[in-house]
């Protein structure tokens, strides 16, 4: 392999791990809330030290993003996250009766490990369920959902996580993605 092609081959590696690059530096200062210039340069030294270090396989981005369903993503989320909180907020207030749990298995449709991480992230995110474990094999994230008092409530909670993977191939998803999904929601398969 010629100096030129190694060159290339580097770059385009740069390249594409640039957007992880970018989250770990802005996870930083996230994490240490502060949006200043030396969080920022720290920002930089830890992604360095972290991508050279815990040395990962790349991760193929799809490469496509569409503003308009990550904006359906991030709306939809907001208003789950509200509805969350309040579902568990007066499940934990009524004295009743006691509010009832279930580990439910959740096969994915789709054979992508940016989507399974990111639908398994959302699901956790929002209260009321929370990922126990996931199957990388298989594509099955199992979670501990409350409220759950019948199978009716274990599908519903099911059929959650699988329009929030919907929603994620739909914003960030390739085209073969969004046709698998497209195509099993039109024959009734989820």
């Amino acid at each position: 392999m010629s100096a030129r092609a190694t060159r290339r081959r580097v770059a385009t590696q740069v390249w594409r791990q640039l957007p992880f690059f970018v989250w770990l530096v802005a996870l930083w200062m996230l994490l240490w809330g502060q949006f200043t210039i030396v969080a920022f340069v720290t920002g930089v030294v830890a992604a360095v030290f972290v991508t050279r270090v815990f040395r990962l396989p790349p991760v193929e981005l799809s490469g496509r993003v569409n503003l308009w369903w990550g904006l359906v993503f991030v709306i939809q989320f907001a208003v789950a996250l509200v509805r969350g909180s309040l579902t568990v907020a007066l499940q934990v207030l009524d004295f009743r009766r006691l509010p009832g749990t279930a580990i439910i298995a959740v096969p994915l449709r789709v054979d992508d490990d940016l989507i399974m991480t990111h639908t398994g992230v959302t699901a956790s995110l929002i209260p009321g369920s929370l990922i126990v474990d996931a199957d990388r094999d298989r594509r099955i994230l199992y979670l501990h959902v409350i409220g759950v008092r019948s199978d009716r409530d274990v599908e519903r909670q099911r059929q959650s996580v699988l329009k929030w993977e919907e929603r994620i191939i739909r914003a960030v998803g390739s085209k073969a993605q969004v046709e698998r999904v497209a195509s099993a929601r039109a024959g009734g398969v989820s």
